[in-house]
């Protein structure tokens, strides 16, 4: 999607997970986007300093623990530019009370208790970002997905 909403922007997927990365790798042929692939993990980005302008993370950070969270974080801050921009759509607190039946059951699954309890701009500030915001939230069948975002200072 970032690809095909950003035709001359650079993408570059990563995923700890070979498997992981071969059925992204076949997703993007099947879209038809020039996309970079490469092995790693969150907490420990194989890329210099200052290099990307964006680092976009999707339903990801409901999977890892507070120190977690806070280790990729850091690393996205590591690699982005001055001013650059961190996105996440992720788990996020429910606004209503639908959403908060599905929350009761995901807060124990995974690591999504810090998500569910609104503390994803919190751990951005505690990494360093600026100006963190939530510019949206969506009800879906697992729950309240919300939109963040963070800016390296």
């Amino acid at each position: 999607m970032v690809k095909k909403s950003q035709p001359s922007a650079k993408v570059i997927g990563i995923d700890i997970d070979p498997t992981g990365l071969k059925i992204a790798k076949g997703k993007a042929a099947q879209a038809g986007v020039d996309i970079t692939f490469d092995l790693g993990t969150a907490f420990k980005l194989p890329y210099p300093e200052n290099y990307f302008d964006r680092v976009v993370s999707s339903l990801i950070f409901h999977h890892l623990t507070t120190e977690n969270k806070v280790r990729s974080l850091k690393e996205a801050l590591r690699v982005l530019k001055p001013k650059g921009e961190l996105h996440i759509a992720d788990l996020g607190k429910p606004r209503n009370l639908l959403m908060h039946l599905p929350s009761k059951v995901m807060r124990h699954l995974e690591e999504s208790e810090d998500n569910i309890k609104g503390l994803l701009p919190h751990t951005f500030r505690i990494a360093g970002f600026e100006q963190v915001k939530e510019n949206a939230k969506f009800m879906t069948m697992v729950g309240t997905i919300a939109l963040y975002e963070g800016q390296k200072p």
